[in-house]
């Protein structure tokens, strides 16, 4: 079953763990969803998602806190034993040793942070949500170009690697080469990474594997980016027609998504990493609602209009 292992997500968002006689080495968070428990408990558990991290703010700890000893052990059992995967008691709230007993009692991990109830649940929501997306692996290079994640694919062989290389020598930064692991986390966004054999490695053939972050150093890596626009290197075919103004994006869609696509034909004497840069630059002007191919447009259509007029 896929899922993020508890021991994964305790180290990622600092958690303290009341209860390490629980072993969490085989225990996994399924689902990037949290509750709230609130109505269960009061004593009401249908339609309880007991598979999510369960999460105790401030308002349910003094509800708890406010009843009886034996109907807030009572209550809580009914909550805990219902088979869920943990509990995180937030705003610096922090259960009693009964409450930590019946946790044990019941293989249920107990932690406690000190964030607040709201700052906990985005975060977590966010960092499951990046984790659990679907996920493939495809070959390509993926590099960090002025903020813009630019995935390079192509042939094997065709000089993405040296492409990338030439990128980082040039201040941009390394994520993936050879294998690049693309997450959907929402329907526009796409994030990137390395598998962790091949992370901050690049293959030159002739060369061999270099070291990225030892040679170039820690900024010239990133673990992970958003992948912004795809550009496919191809070889030089002289009978194919290829786009010139750029006045119709062209598309590649992974997981659904759809990304904007360039297909760049290799030939001798061309510099890829100049090319690559002036692409990513591009698109970022057309994000911010400029577009060089529409405004050329623009000006032949009026220069037209008037030489007519004349």
């Amino acid at each position: 079953m896929k899922g993020v292992l508890m021991t994964k997500m305790v180290q990622e968002l600092s958690l303290t763990n009341l209860t390490p006689e629980i072993d969490l080495s085989d225990k996994k968070i399924i689902t990037a969803e949290i509750n709230r428990p609130a109505l269960q408990l009061t004593g009401y558990l249908e339609h309880f998602a007991n598979e999510r991290v369960q999460i105790i703010g401030y308002v349910e700890y003094t509800y708890l806190m406010q009843l009886s000893d034996e109907k807030r052990m009572m209550t809580y059992e009914r909550f805990i034993s219902s088979k869920i995967p943990c509990v995180i008691f937030s705003t610096m709230t922090k259960p009693s040793q009964d409450m930590i007993d019946m946790a044990i009692k019941y293989n249920v991990p107990t932690f406690v942070t000190e964030r607040t109830t709201s700052s906990l649940m985005a975060e977590i929501i966010r960092w499951l949500g990046v984790q659990l997306a679907p996920c493939i692996s495809i070959h390509g290079v993926l590099v960090d170009v002025y903020g813009e994640g630019i995935l390079i694919t192509g042939e094997s062989g065709i000089g993405k690697s040296e492409a990338a290389l030439e990128l980082i020598k040039r201040g941009h930064r390394l994520v993936s080469d050879d294998v690049v692991e693309l997450r959907k986390v929402s329907d526009v966004t796409l994030v990137g990474s390395a598998p962790d054999i091949t992370r901050h490695f690049i293959e030159l053939r002739g060369i061999g594997i270099i070291d990225v972050k030892t040679l170039f150093g820690v900024e010239s890596v990133k673990d992970t980016q958003s992948v912004d626009l795809v550009i496919k290197l191809e070889e030089w075919d002289r009978d194919k027609e290829y786009d010139r103004l750029g006045l119709h994006e062209e598309y590649t869609e992974y997981l659904g998504n759809k990304i904007v696509c360039h297909s760049l034909p290799i030939r001798p004497g061309r510099n890829l990493a100049v090319i690559v840069e002036s692409a990513a630059v591009n698109h970022r002007q057309k994000k911010m609602g400029y577009n060089a191919a529409e405004e050329l447009y623009k000006r032949v259509q009026a220069n037209i209009a008037r030489k007519r007029e004349e």
